[in-house]
């Protein structure tokens, strides 16, 4: 006797376990942007890095490219339920970058050419989980995916990889980023769906 009506199979899963729920995979690499691309000028490019008490770190291009760099290949996957495996990337590790810095932070917000801002906790961007990537794919990052850099954390949702970034203020207490403020979850997590707030 059967007591599952025919059609009725629940929610379908992709047969690749590295596919969180909710998500579908692409060949593509779609570009969604919350305004204009910045054109940032590696002659001007800087990235800096803010303790708690002011102190303040910085690079410029020519000083991020003579540091140890990393090629990654990582699974990424966006907020918008599109997921892209087995993606290339070549950038600097954030252990790289803070190895010197002194701080009793706990989280960071990270600030983009444009205004963007996204918050993390500051242990997501630690022990090999995050690179500030300036290249994809054995090319230069396109500016439309964010180039000439890049934030890149990509167990988290995508939005948390920040595209032009510029900064990373690093706070005693978390403060919310551009999407969060407006209702996206404060962490992201696509293995629970982390989406909005609340989920």
């Amino acid at each position: 006797m059967d007591f599952v009506t025919r059609g009725f199979e629940g929610r379908r899963r992709s047969s690749d376990d590295r596919l969180p729920p909710g998500q579908y995979l692409t060949g593509d690499f779609p570009v969604l942007s919350a305004g204009p691309t910045p054109g940032v000028d590696r002659a001007e490019w800087e990235l800096w890095v803010a303790t708690e008490d002011g102190t303040r770190h910085a690079w410029s291009w020519d000083e991020l490219m003579a540091l140890p760099a990393e090629t990654v290949t990582v699974d990424i996957h966006c907020v918008t339920s599109w997921s892209k495996l087995d993606t290339e990337w070549r950038g600097v590790s954030l252990d790289t970058l803070l190895a010197d810095v002194e701080t009793a932070a706990d989280f960071a917000l990270v600030h983009s050419y444009g205004g963007y801002t996204t918050n993390l906790p500051l242990e997501d961007l630690l022990d090999g989980q995050a690179w500030v990537a300036f290249g994809y794919d054995g090319d230069d990052l396109p500016a439309e995916h964010g180039g000439p850099a890049r934030l890149l954390v990509p167990h988290l949702y995508f939005w948390k990889s920040a595209k032009w970034v510029r900064g990373i203020e690093l706070m005693l207490e978390d403060s919310p980023g551009f999407w969060e403020q407006l209702g996206y979850h404060d962490y992201g997590d696509p293995w629970r769906e982390q989406r909005y707030q609340g989920d």
